[in-house]
């Protein structure tokens, strides 16, 4: 009987050491392993070389349909398991010695990239304006979205921005991204206006019994706000403001970069405010607007409505 467990730590060390994968990855390759494990274990196969194409295939089926894990798994995440699964066979084929590959000719489910969520300018606006500028912390909030929204931060970037990285003059800020990189990125006047009464009447007050620490956006006990707090105060806001959906820092970051292609901005200019390595990763918001247009010539168009009824 083979000691599948041994088997998988060795193949989770070599995975860490070839740095293919994030720690994430990882960790969501050995929980898909384990419980192919498993699976394996509950129908007395106790060796690699006994597994058969038919066992896999009898896997995937219960996998997907909910039967294995308790609910049906989406094209992505079931495209994920077979990858872990394809990757550990080939670990076992170079360096166990198990000669047979039963999961080689399985294929992952074709998948459609999910479109960014986005609001629209009109939605923006009636969430930008549900705030009382009258409350230090609403004003606090109100500046926390206006800048993801005039900049298209990050919600990380967001909570990391430092005050000595803001020129209000020039009306630019300069923001750390992923790997380290800084950008800058302008902004129009309003949001200007709210950073500098931000920093006028609500930092300061919250800012009263903590030491500087250069970060912007501080909790009320003026601790550097998290990235779990923008995402609640999005959430709050939203429900506010009547929102017909369910608001995340991202959306705002989408929503932005929406606007800009919609209104002319091009796409290499959108690719560097936001701070995208590849500009195939920007093209996603082109998607965005290409669909809004077809849907509204589909809904608006009589020859369009027309083909519709025949």
């Amino acid at each position: 009987m083979e000691d599948f467990e041994r088997s998988l730590d060795r193949y989770l060390d070599r995975l860490s050491m070839s740095h293919t994968g994030s720690a994430d990855t990882e960790e969501a390759y050995r929980r898909d392993i384990e419980r192919f494990l498993e699976y394996l274990r509950e129908n007395s196969i106790t060796s690699f070389e006994d597994v058969k194409k038919e066992d896999v295939a009898d896997y995937i089926t219960k996998l997907r349909s909910g039967d294995i894990g308790g609910t049906a798994l989406s094209n992505a995440s079931f495209s994920r398991n077979l990858s872990a699964l394809k990757s550990f066979w080939r670990y076992l084929n170079s360096n166990e010695g198990v000669m047979s590959n039963p999961v080689r000719l399985f294929k992952g489910a074709p998948s459609r990239r999910k479109l960014p969520e986005y609001l629209t300018f009109d939605q923006m606006e009636t969430l930008l304006s549900s705030f009382d500028l009258s409350d230090p912390v609403q004003i606090r909030d109100r500046c926390v979205l206006e800048v993801m929204y005039a900049c298209g931060l990050r919600v990380s970037e967001c909570a990391s921005l430092e005050t000595a990285r803001i020129d209000l003059r020039e009306g630019f800020l300069s923001v750390i991204g992923k790997e380290s990189k800084e950008r800058m990125v302008p902004f129009y006047r309003r949001c200007g206006q709210l950073i500098a009464l931000y920093l006028e009447q609500s930092r300061p007050v919250m800012m009263k019994k903590e030491t500087e620490h250069g970060i912007l956006f501080v909790s009320q006990k003026g601790k550097p706000i998290s990235s779990r707090a923008i995402q609640n105060i999005c959430e709050a806001a939203g429900e506010r403001a009547g929102l017909p959906v369910h608001l995340h820092p991202h959306m705002i970051r989408h929503s932005f970069a929406t606007h800009l292609l919609d209104n002319g901005a091009d796409l290499r200019t959108v690719q560097e405010l936001l701070g995208h390595e590849n500009l195939m990763t920007t093209q996603i918001y082109t998607h965005v607007t290409q669909d809004r247009l077809r849907s509204a010539v589909e809904n608006a168009h009589p020859h369009a409505r027309k083909n519709e009824k025949n």
